[in-house]
């Protein structure tokens, strides 16, 4: 693997040695650097685990020690030689502090395992784990062998009807519908040898469809009496810590979703290590809690009335659930597995990705892409990937270049490991365009659910508008499926048959914590070094409807009342009042486009329109709609509109509550109403009752 030392320390402004064998006959240079107190960057993850062992045997080892991988990730690449300036960036983002701690997620179990399957194979795999863990089988048929004559665990029968919870808190409930009780049942056989419709299974439960009501097998069991066709079917419920199901992948699944949660495994009996991390599953473990939730920025919902659903939509573990009554989405953060979808379609930016936070991420792609630029580097392609599958693809492209196999990943591609790919969104990928990016490049596989994909899709296709809009031209953003090295290989070097314009001068802002600020200064900068001159600019950019966080409204003048309902249910302070006038008054850059406003209206006057306006006029408040006031025929006082008050009047009309005075008195203000309602002679009043 060709290393310029020079050339890399001037990039990131220090003397560097270079060591060829620092894990063996070279340690000694290892250990006095961990002594020293200053933070050692190790650009080996191979021995990571040696380096560790090597540092706690270090007497006087103060020194934070980080690792990165500069091997797979370039140096191990047909493009080796020109990878200085990636190797650079890479080395640069070692060096970031980890981003600060945040709240945790605690799970506790005691071990307490259910098994779900075929009798045979249940009891087989619980004789693999029942020395750690405390087994209990649910039987669903005898397989292909039936139960053990010993029984040696807990076995419970029926119809499962429901499965909720969590690792250290699963909940169970069926129904015992099966004539043989199995608490009573000693495994005897003699049902089985009595029945003669071959009805009863080694599992020992009666197959309803196969039996004729002969009762042979009551009469064989007179001694247990385990048998009873009379015994209503009970509805039961248990509580376990963890669970293993044993169900072919054509069987109705217990979990509906694509991210089953912590503690329930699914396994075809093939891959023994899935075995092995469950008997590991005792005790009490934690992780970070991924997301941050400020409701006052919510736009799910106003006076149960359903606006934005998009992050209901898109969670994979259906952590994620609606309470339209109280005004906010609720997530749980036990089922939450940290992909980070539901904050990356959240247009508000309620909902935003804790660990790492977008200010820490940002700062990253900041430091790739100013270290990469200069140390000489053109066109850098980000390529954001899974710190799981993601990252065992780029490593096996890594070792396929080595063995000269494939060409490997480019010198201008710079990896980047996410905890998941759809933890990033378009203010991320727009802020890392103006900083000097020519391509993000989102690597899937196949551990993302459908819908990430699709919602990734969605937002990728409104950042490319917002770009090609301006005058940029090239494909900036886009996703590269790949589920093996040779695919991905073959995608990555395709990225080079596209030239991107970029803004000629790197943006110097950072990300803020605020998805819409961050937003905001990223569009600044996009449209001030905009390659399209700003008198051939558009007077807006047309965005796609599916999730478009950017656009206006359009109100039909004609049957507005300015009943101004949109306006108090409007999250982000788009629609505003006029306290002097009847006004309805608009912030174009406030607007979310949740559909709020729209779905409030009762006149249906409202419609949305996603677009980028490109004029300082988005930032302004303008009017929507006005109207004449109506005056008070008692004392001239404006109060409403002409236009709402005659409404009101045409539809009461003819409302026997209000005819005569009554209807007059719709035509006055709240003041004089009750002033007209105590004067009149023709009204009843208390002191004449």
């Amino acid at each position: 693997m060709p290393l310029n030392a020079k050339a890399l320390g001037a990039a990131l402004h220090e003397d560097l040695t270079l060591h060829s064998t620092l894990c063996r006959r070279e340690a000694g240079a290892f250990q006095q650097a961990i002594r020293s107190g200053d933070q050692v960057v190790v650009a080996c993850t191979q021995e990571q685990r040696l380096f560790a062992e090597l540092g706690e045997q270090t007497e006087g080892a103060v020194s934070p020690i980080r690792f990165v991988n500069i091997r797979e990730t370039g140096g191990w690449s047909r493009d080796a030689s020109a990878a200085t300036p990636k190797l650079a960036a890479l080395l640069a983002a070692a060096r970031l502090p980890d981003p600060p701690p945040v709240a945790t997620v605690t799970y506790k179990s005691a071990g307490k395992l259910l098994v779900i399957g075929p009798l045979d194979a249940a009891e087989k795999v619980a004789g693999m784990v029942s020395d750690v863990l405390d087994v209990t089988v649910f039987t669903q048929g005898p397989g292909n062998a039936g139960g053990a004559q010993a029984r040696r665990y807990p076995v419970l029968g029926g119809r499962i009807t429901g499965l909720t919870g969590w690792l250290g808190a699963f909940e169970v409930k069926w129904k015992a519908d099966n004539p043989i009780d199995l608490d009573l049942c000693t495994r005897c056989n003699a049902c089985v040898a009595a029945c003669p419709e071959n009805a009863i299974g080694l599992d020992y439960q009666i197959d309803m469809n196969a039996c004729t009501s002969h009762r042979s097998c009551v009469k064989a069991c007179q001694v247990a009496g385990a048998i009873d066709f009379t015994r209503e079917a009970a509805e039961q419920q248990d509580k376990f810590d963890l669970v293993l199901d044993l169900r072919p992948a054509t069987a109705t699944p217990t979990f509906m979703q694509h991210a089953t949660p912590q503690g329930y495994f699914r396994w075809d009996g093939t891959d023994l290590s899935m075995l092995l991390k469950l008997r590991e599953m005792v005790g009490e473990f934690e992780k970070p809690r991924f997301f941050a939730y400020k409701q006052k920025l919510c736009a799910h919902s106003r006076n149960e009335t359903v606006g934005c659903n998009a992050c209901v939509d898109i969670c994979s573990a259906e952590a994620v659930s609606s309470d339209k009554s109280r005004q906010r989405i609720v997530v749980n953060p036990n089922l939450c597995v940290g992909c980070g979808a539901c904050t990356t379609v959240c247009p508000t930016g309620a909902l935003t990705y804790a660990y790492p936070a977008a200010a820490e991420q940002g700062q990253k792609l900041k430091t790739l892409l100013s270290t990469y630029a200069a140390a000489g580097g053109k066109d850098a392609v980000l390529l954001l990937h899974s710190h799981e599958r993601g990252q065992v693809l780029v490593e096996e492209l890594g070792r396929a270049a080595q063995l000269k196999v494939a060409k490997g990943v480019p010198a201008h591609v710079i990896p980047v490991a996410l905890w998941h790919t759809a933890s990033t969104g378009v203010d991320l990928w727009l802020s890392a365009i103006a900083y000097g990016a020519s391509q993000v490049v989102l690597l899937t596989t196949d551990e993302e659910a459908p819908q990430y994909l699709e919602g990734l899709q969605a937002q990728m296709d409104i950042a490319q508008a917002i770009l090609r809009g301006l005058g940029y031209t090239g494909t900036h953003v886009q996703l590269v499926r790949a589920s093996h090295p040779t695919a991905l290989d073959a995608a990555l070097q395709a990225l080079g048959q596209t030239r991107q314009k970029v803004p000629a001068t790197a943006a110097r802002f950072a990300v803020a914590p605020e998805k819409r600020s961050t937003l905001e200064m990223a569009l600044d900068h996009l449209i001030e070094h905009a390659p399209t001159p700003a008198a051939s600019l558009p007077a807006a950019i047309a965005l796609p409807a599916a999730g478009s966080p950017l656009g206006t409204i359009e109100v039909n003048k004609d049957r507005c009342t300015l009943c101004l309902s949109c306006v108090s249910a409007c999250p982000a302070s788009a629609l505003q009042d006029n306290p002097q006038l009847p006004q309805l008054r608009f912030i174009e850059k406030n607007c979310v486009q949740c559909g709020l406003c729209a779905t409030t209206c009762p006149e249906d006057a409202i419609t949305l329109q996603p677009r980028l306006l490109l004029s300082p006029e988005r930032a302004q408040l303008r009017v929507l709609n006005e109207a004449k006031p109506w005056a008070c025929i008692r004392c001239s006082k404006p109060f409403g509109t002409v236009k709402a008050i005659e409404a009101m009047l045409g539809k009461l009309a003819g409302h026997a509550m209000f005819q005569g005075e009554a209807l007059e008195r719709l035509k006055m203000c709240s003041d004089c109403r009750v002033i007209d309602l105590y004067s009149s002679n023709s009204e009843s009043k208390v002191t004449d009752l």
